[in-house]
């Protein structure tokens, strides 16, 4: 054998060589080409950055933290969540500038969407009929002066038990300006003619409500707007400290028994109200994982009411309501993974 004929013979047998440990097709759909694409659905939101809003409310501050880590355990990068007023971010969503929210109140906001337009849509029900809202007043003075009723204040008696600022007209700790309550509250005095009597207070609404409580607590009487869940209801115990009153007959609400209201049936003049997230169509559309958490996550309104209280008692940090939220997923890990794994099954 010559030179050249055993060079090629070489060659022949690296090449046989060469192919019997190169992997064949069916082994490369199965190996490293695989375990890419089952890693890539285990974070569908890899590489998209979504755009948070939160109410100013704290109280939905929890909830908004719960959302964020749920959706970074799906890849999404989030940015904020930015604190904004209802107006400015119900604009934002529908122009593109935010993508999602965990607080809106239907129907409650249903103006807001109205006036926003169709790329604005509610999504899923993360608390559904639960949230209550009205008008109250501390026991002590319900039962000495049989005050059962918005429409007791018409009496200016009535309503100067109430005065703070001494102009003779009760003042009704109320709503911060751009809050969908606003509205109904201002609609209220204006519908049941209260407005020579009663004047609704606007301001910052935790401030407002720290110095009601401190007034209470100083055995001065109470008059104030809120919800739940909500860390007032907290700080001063319904049915002990205060009590619901109703309103003369609102006709968009149906009167019903409430507990702790001072009638029965109770027409609180707000409709029990469902906690959504609101998100750009378009992000929907686009992100089938996130649109599908949007849709199945409920939070217990207990728990909500439990996180407040902590608010109530100093834990409102940034920091403090990231731990809370990450707390209760771990509480519900479970739940949540079975929440993660539908939403991942969606993007595929």
């Amino acid at each position: 054998m010559n030179k050249r004929t055993l060079l090629l013979v070489l060659a022949l047998m690296l090449a046989v060589l060469l192919a019997a440990c190169a992997p064949t097709s069916d082994a490369g759909s199965g190996g490293d080409g695989g375990e890419e694409a089952a890693g890539a659905s285990e974070m569908p939101g890899e590489g998209v950055e979504l755009v948070m809003g939160q109410a100013t409310w704290d109280t939905g501050w929890f909830q908004a933290e719960v959302y964020k880590q749920m959706l970074e355990e799906l890849g999404y990068s989030i940015q904020g969540p930015e604190t904004l007023d209802n107006p400015v971010f119900y604009t934002g969503v529908a122009e593109g500038d935010v993508d999602f929210w965990a607080n809106g109140w239907f129907p409650l906001h249903d103006d807001f969407v109205a006036e926003a337009g169709e790329k604005v849509q509610p999504v899923g029900f993360q608390v559904a009929s639960g949230a209550l809202q009205g008008y109250l007043i501390d026991k002590a003075t319900a039962d000495a002066n049989n005050i059962t009723n918005l429409g007791d204040l018409a009496d200016p008696e009535i309503a100067a038990i109430f005065d703070i600022d001494g102009n003779g007209k009760a003042d009704l700790i109320g709503c911060n300006a751009g809050w969908g309550c606003e509205a109904v509250i201002n609609r209220h005095i204006e519908i049941f003619e209260l407005g020579d009597t009663v004047e609704h207070i606007q301001g910052e609404y935790s401030p407002l409500m720290a110095d009601t409580i401190g007034r209470y607590e100083r055995g001065e009487p109470v008059l104030f707007y809120t919800w739940t869940p909500n860390w007032t209801v907290s700080d001063l115990a319904l049915g002990e400290d205060i009590v619901w009153i109703g309103v003369p007959d609102d006709p968009e609400v149906e009167a019903a028994a409430i507990p702790n209201c001072q009638e029965d049936p109770c027409d609180m003049g707000f409709a029990p109200n469902d906690i959504r997230v609101v998100a750009n169509a378009d992000i929907l559309a686009e992100n089938p994982a996130a649109a599908t958490l949007f849709e199945i996550v409920e939070i217990p309104l207990a728990d909500i009411a439990a996180q407040n209280a902590l608010l109530s008692a100093g834990e409102d940090s940034p920091s403090d309501i990231a731990r809370h939220a990450s707390e209760w997923i771990e509480n519900n890990r479970q739940l949540v993974d079975g929440w993660l794994e539908e939403a991942r099954a969606a993007a595929q």
